[in-house]
């Protein structure tokens, strides 16, 4: 045993949400607003303070009202697919009350390593193994490059045909990509039964694969798979058209659905799901970027992804708050580890 106290600013990174206390959520939540705070105000120099200045003053914030409704039509839409990703193959009963509390304390900032983390913890003691939990949690993450990917080719590759002036090799990276990938993947996939259980480099790829074999069979399932897949559209259709409303409250054009759609994916290169701290700081620096890679002004791009974090992330705090209480009162149902 070491000699020396473990500082406490490690024992809250490594905390779930049955070892985070108040105040480590305080500290947390303190954190990601400092994160998003200096991330802001570093894009919005690089663009210029007089331009931001003037996009400002000239917003029509009745779009606020849009940005408001998709966020809540995503967080529903994630909701539905959640829930059928989880039960899936034999999973834990979600009662839609501590459904619900998963999600939005997932998606919250108070988790240091991200929703992800916690929805592994969580599902684990719900009488799933932490092996098994990790699964479905990857399974779900495949599920949403599932839905977001292929839209993103789609748009990448109708804009590389109207030959639209984006950054250098940004549309390329998404219509050569997605498919590259999806062939590699698919042919690690034919020969999982050939690959090794473990080992530092085959470990993590054969629990992957297991993972998206997982998402294949909740797919196949007519219900389940209609139901997990419209969810997830739902997710990522509503969140785009809240950040497509707050643009156009800041810029007062409505920025093409393509183009607002790779600049989107490009600034989440992570979901927010799978990013520390749901993304504080991350997202606020480089999604604005992203939306002026293909053709965006930087000045509105920041204010607009400054309004969309406040309805997207900051506005669920107290819904995320609720969550994490909900969730280290349930009694724990299974001994996994």
């Amino acid at each position: 045993m070491s000699r020396f106290p473990r500082p406490r600013w490690l024992a809250y990174l490594d905390a779930d949400h049955r070892r985070l206390s108040k105040r480590g959520m305080a500290a947390m939540l303190v954190t990601g607003i400092a994160l998003a705070t200096a991330a802001l105000i570093g894009v919005a120099w690089a663009a210029g303070p007089r331009r931001v200045g003037h996009e400002l003053v000239h917003a029509d914030w009745r779009w606020l009202a849009i940005a408001v409704g998709g966020v809540v039509v995503s967080y529903l839409g994630y909701l539905v697919a959640y829930r059928e990703i989880a039960q899936a193959e034999g999973g834990p009963k979600l009662d839609a009350a501590h459904a619900a509390a998963l999600v939005a304390a997932g998606f919250g900032v108070f988790i240091p390593r991200g929703g992800f983390a916690l929805d592994t913890n969580a599902l684990a003691e719900s009488s799933a193994t932490k092996r098994e939990a990790h699964r479905r949690v990857l399974s779900l993450s495949i599920l949403e490059y599932a839905v977001l990917a292929p839209a993103t080719l789609a748009a990448a590759s109708f804009l590389a045909a109207q030959h639209l002036r984006a950054q250098p090799g940004l549309l390329p990276s998404w219509v050569i990509g997605v498919p590259v990938g999806t062939v590699i993947t698919l042919g690690l996939l034919a020969f999982r039964r050939r690959l090794p259980e473990n080992g530092k480099l085959w470990g993590p790829i054969t629990h992957w694969l297991d993972a998206i074999r997982c998402t294949f069979s909740v797919l196949r399932s007519v219900r389940r798979g209609l139901l997990a897949f419209i969810g997830m559209a739902i997710y990522w259709a509503g969140d785009i058209a809240a950040l497509g409303a707050c643009f156009t409250a800041i810029d007062g054009n409505r920025p093409r659905l393509s183009i607002l759609v790779v600049g989107y994916a490009t600034g989440y290169a992570l979901t927010r799901r799978s990013l520390p701290i749901a993304g504080a700081g991350a997202v606020e620096a480089l999604l604005p970027f992203a939306l002026s890679w293909v053709s965006l002004p930087l000045a509105s791009a920041v204010l607009a992804v400054f309004a969309y974090r406040l309805f997207n992330l900051w506005l669920p705090v107290l819904p995320a708050a609720a969550g994490m209480r909900h969730l280290r009162r349930r009694p724990v149902t299974s001994g996994a580890t």
